[in-house]
C-alpha cells in the first residue's frame, strides 16, 4: 500500500495561478512566538533608531517543510547558515568613519550563529582549544589565544553596545509570518534599513490543513507527496511590505551559464537594489554582484584563501558601500 499525502497546488489548474501571499497567511498558522518576537523587535528597532544607526535583517539558514501537523518527519536543505552568520558579524565592524548598523539576525534554530560559529558545527571543537590545569583550573591553549581573543572582543562589543539581536524559525511558515512582521516593523526607516535574504527558503510545503495530523505510520508502504509552490514572497516585500527598503537578495545556482541570466530576471521580475548570484561549488570563493545595469564579480585570490579570509568580508563592504551611495540618491 502507499501513502498519499495529497496537496492540490493551484499552480495545476493551467491557469498559471501563484497562490496569494494574503491567503496564505490565512490559511497557515503564526509561531506562538511571534507576538514574543514582535516585540523584541520593535524595541531593538526603537533603540537604534534614536541612536541612529542603520538596521540591517540578516535571514540565515534552511526552513523545515512539515509533513505532520504534529511533526515526527519534515523535509529540510543542506544549509547549515554559513553566509548568514558569517555576514552578520562583518557590519560592526566596516563602518566607513561614516555609520554602524545594527543586526537583527533571523536564523534557523540551531544553525550556525555569529561568533560562536567559529566553534560550533566545526571539526574544530572548542574542548580542543582549553587544557585543563594540574591545579584543576582550565586555560585556553596558548596557540589559540589570539584567534579567540579576537572574536571574544568583537562579541563582548556586540553584546556590550546591544547591537546584535537573535531571533530563529523552525518551518517555512516560521520563516514566512517572521519576515512579514519583522519587516513590517521596520518599514518606518525606510531606506536606512537593508535587508539582506540569505535563508534558504523552501520551494514547496504542505498546507496544515492539507497535513495528516498524526504521525505517518511506515507500516502502510510507500509514501506518495504531492506538493504546493511556497508564495513568493519578495514582490510583496518589494512593493508593499518595505518599498523604501534596501533589498538583498542571493541566487544559487550549478550551472554557470545560467547564473547571470537567472539573476537579472529575478531583479526584473521584484524590482529589488541587488541579487548576488553564487555557484554552489565555488560559493565561498566567489560570488556576483548584478544589478539592472553592472556586475561586479568579488573573489578571493589565492593567497587570501591560505590566509582563511572570508568572502563575506568583501561582500559586506561592497554593499555598505552601496547602501550609502543609494541613500545619498534617494
Amino acid at each position: 500500500m502507499t501513502t498519499n499525502i495529497f496537496s492540490k497546488s493551484l499552480l495545476d489548474t493551467g491557469t498559471n495561478e501563484v497562490i496569494n501571499p494574503d491567503t496564505y497567511f490565512q490559511n497557515n498558522l503564526p509561531p506562538s512566538t511571534l507576538p514574543e518576537d514582535e516585540n523584541k523587535v520593535k524595541e531593538f528597532v526603537n533603540k537604534h533608531d534614536k541612536a541612529g544607526r542603520r538596521i540591517v535583517l540578516v535571514t540565515s539558514g534552511g526552513t523545515t517543510v512539515p509533513l505532520e501537523n504534529n511533526t515526527v518527519r519534515f523535509l529540510d536543505n543542506f544549509s547549515a547558515g554559513t553566509r548568514g552568520a558569517t555576514s552578520a558579524e562583518y557590519p560592526f565592524i566596516h563602518f566607513y568613519n561614516l555609520f554602524s548598523y545594527a543586526v537583527i539576525f533571523m536564523h534557523r534554530q540551531f544553525s550556525l550563529q555569529p561568533y560562536s560559529r567559529h566553534y560550533t558545527h566545526s571539526t574544530n571543537c572548542f574542548l580542543d582549544f582549553i587544557e585543563l590545569r594540574n591545579d584543576g583550573k582550565i586555560e585556553v591553549n596558548s596557540q589559540y589565544i589570539p584567534k579567540m581573543k579576537s572574536i571574544l572582543e568583537k562579541y563582548k562589543k556586540a553584546k556590550q553596545d546591544g547591537t546584535l539581536l537573535l531571533i530563529n524559525f523552525v518551518t517555512v511558515a516560521d520563516y514566512l509570518f517572521l519576515l512579514r512582521s519583522v519587516t513590517q516593523i521596520m518599514r518606518n526607516l525606510k531606506e536606512n534599513a537593508m535587508y539582506y535574504l540569505a535563508a534558504a527558503v523552501s520551494d514547496f510545503f504542505i498546507p496544515s490543513q492539507k497535513m495528516v495530523q498524526h504521525k505517518i505510520q511506515s507500516a502502510e508502504g510507500g509514501l506518495t507527496l504531492t506538493m504546493d509552490q511556497v508564495p513568493k514572497f519578495l514582490k510583496p516585500m518589494v512593493t508593499n511590505w518595505v518599498p523604501e527598503g534596501f533589498i538583498v537578495s542571493f541566487k544559487l545556482e550549478t550551472d554557470p551559464s545560467l547564473l547571470v541570466d537567472k539573476s537579472r530576471q529575478a531583479l526584473t521580475r521584484y524590482g529589488h537594489q541587488i541579487v548576488i548570484g553564487n555557484l554552489l561549488t565555488t560559493r565561498k570563493l566567489e560570488v556576483t554582484f548584478i544589478t539592472k545595469d553592472s556586475e561586479l564579480k568579488i573573489q578571493l585570490s589565492e593567497e587570501e584563501v591560505n590566509n582563511d579570509v572570508e568572502i563575506e568580508s568583501k561582500i559586506i563592504p561592497e554593499l555598505v558601500k552601496r547602501h550609502d551611495e543609494w541613500v545619498k540618491n534617494t
